[in-house]
């Protein structure tokens, strides 16, 4: 950190770093909002579970690295199928396709992220 202040160094560092960790709790809470979404017709695809890609970003004026969400990204896990052939959703077969979201891994997430955040 050449020549800046190093209070003002340290908030903008820890702001970057909380709005990163809030950016990735939206999107936790997303995926869980959406953990039981299935397709809007028989057969279709569900809601993707989403990630976070975080990325270093050099800030110029302080001449340190800080974090950034560098973008969302589509989790690529496959979806669980289920077989319910009363569902609305479901196939010509019977089955229905729900999101590739597990609960735990979110609430681990979010956990994370709030530890993060805090």
């Amino acid at each position: 950190m050449t020549g800046a202040d190093p209070l003002a160094a340290v908030t903008r560092l820890a702001g970057a770093g909380l709005e990163a960790q809030s950016y990735r709790m939206r999107v936790v809470s997303e995926n869980i909002a959406n953990a039981r979404s299935t397709g809007g017709s028989p057969g279709a695809d569900p809601y993707q579970r989403k990630t976070i890609v975080f990325g270093a970003e050099l800030d110029r004026a302080l001449g340190a690295l800080s974090v950034k969400v560098k973008r969302t990204a589509l989790d690529d896990a496959p979806f669980r199928v289920e077989h319910d052939p009363g569902h609305p959703a479901a196939d010509a077969s019977g089955d229905v396709k729900y999101p590739n979201v597990n609960l735990l891994v979110e609430m681990a997430d979010m956990r994370e992220a709030n530890l993060s955040y805090e």
